[in-house]
């Protein structure tokens, strides 16, 4: 594959501590050397790539999305997917399992692997189902998904309501060291909901979820992993009530790790109006107080990771009207420039740690080897312009789906170009 040179970058690697200007050379599909100035005439046959004015930092890692594939191949796949990766800065991505069939057995897990393989343009690291079937009343063979591949399991898009089966998965993890991510919506509680339970709701007249149905399931896993040393991760969390018991659970020593998705950072269920259901989702957008809370836990670290959620949906499904429709939007596309422009250049985060919540800790959560520009990792490297302006243009998206929020939204700081394993993206 040979040498290729990133020349007069700003390398940014949190798990390094570097932030300097400098170049950064690989050797095939590895880090060779990381800051200061190489002289290409001392390099032989190396292809060089001109980083002035941009950020150069390890590939980005998005641990939530939706690839859809096998089985509901008209939203997504993951070759369109991976795709969207690319072009949004991810060279990883962690796949959920409410596939179909679900990826509750070694063989779906093999199966996407070997998708993958063929067809994708991101690594990805697939998730295996807590229970068979998504159906939360028996346990997966999780040591089984595990050795076939998984980076940890989930029924993501459901909540395992059964606490009995969440101690056992949670004492699994303890035993075998991998997280088990949770969806928290105590179903009894957001039945029929739509949207947040709120002024809006109340407006518009459609059935909303109490933050109460979020809190009271992450409060409940928080504690089953205090009670078995388990590993507890949650996801999108949404609500001023859910970072509080994120804070309260690492304040007591519980193996507790939390992400935070974009759009619950930067809007509020009032966006129902306009949007329709192109902002509807699970869990739903809240209110002015809950944003404010998510941003403050992601500035405290109380929330270690920013994910997207990825959650593609064909056109004529979200037409189907607020009762109807699924829950979830794209994401990939959109997430740098939304945390550069409502994070970063908003002084709420600083870029450190921006980016550190997009590589090497969601890579430590996960337990895979990405996520730094160490001599001798794997050449997985992001570039991002941090002042290029653009709208988003939902018509230009490389996923197969367009249900976004953002759509027309003016944002500063875009990713110009990802290398996977030492290959240029303008290479493939």
């Amino acid at each position: 594959m040979g040498r290729i040179l990133i020349q007069n970058g700003r390398i940014v690697d949190p798990a390094n501590r570097i932030d300097v200007a400098g170049d950064v050379l690989i050797a095939d599909d590895r880090i060779e050397r990381v800051g200061g100035r190489v002289d290409v005439a001392e390099v032989p046959d190396v292809d060089v790539i001109d980083a002035e004015g941009l950020l150069v930092t390890p590939g980005l890692i998005d641990m939530h999305v939706h690839l859809r594939e096998p089985g509901f191949e008209h939203k997504e796949t993951i070759a369109t997917g991976t795709l969207a990766a690319e072009t949004g800065g991810f060279t990883s991505v962690a796949s959920m399992a409410n596939t179909d069939p679900v990826s509750d057995s070694p063989d779906v897990i093999e199966y996407v692997n070997t998708r993958a393989e063929e067809s994708a343009s991101a690594n990805v690291f697939p998730l295996g189902s807590i229970t068979s079937k998504l159906a939360g009343e028996e346990l997966t063979d999780i040591p089984a998904l595990l050795e076939a591949g998984a980076v940890a399991v989930s029924d993501d898009g459901k909540t395992v309501m059964n606490a009995e089966l969440m101690r056992q998965a949670l004492a699994l993890s303890a035993e075998l060291d991998f997280p088990v991510s949770v969806h928290c919506e105590e179903h009894n509680l957001n039945a029929g909901s739509v949207m947040n339970l709120g002024e809006t709701s109340r407006k518009l007249d459609l059935p909303g979820s109490a933050n109460a149905a979020e809190d009271i399931i992450v409060a409940r896993d928080i504690m089953l992993a205090e009670l078995t040393s388990g590993h507890i991760h949650i996801l999108h969390v949404s609500t001023a009530g859910s970072v509080e018991l994120v804070r309260w659970g690492k304040r007591r020593g519980v193996h507790v790790t939390a992400e935070a998705m974009p759009h619950h950072f930067t809007l509020t269920d009032s966006e129902i109006e306009t949007q329709g259901t192109n902002a509807k989702m699970h869990p739903p957008l809240r209110s002015e107080k809950d944003v404010e809370a998510v941003i403050e836990g992601l500035c405290d670290g109380t929330l270690d990771a920013i994910a997207t959620d990825h959650a593609p949906h064909a056109p004529s499904e979200k037409a189907l009207g607020m009762i109807e429709a699924p829950p979830g939007i794209v994401g990939l596309e959109t997430c740098v420039p939304l945390v550069f422009t409502h994070l970063v250049r908003a002084n709420r985060l600083s870029l450190a740690d921006a980016i550190a919540k997009m590589t090497y800790i969601p890579a430590h959560i996960l337990h895979i080897d990405r996520g730094t520009l160490s001599v001798g990792a794997v050449a997985d490297v992001t570039l991002i312009d941090p002042e290029r302006v653009a709208k988003v243009d939902s018509e230009r998206f490389h996923s197969k789906s367009r249900n976004t929020p953002f759509d027309g939204w003016e944002l500063t700081g875009w990713p110009v170009m990802v290398l996977r394993n030492g290959v240029p993206s303008e290479k493939r």
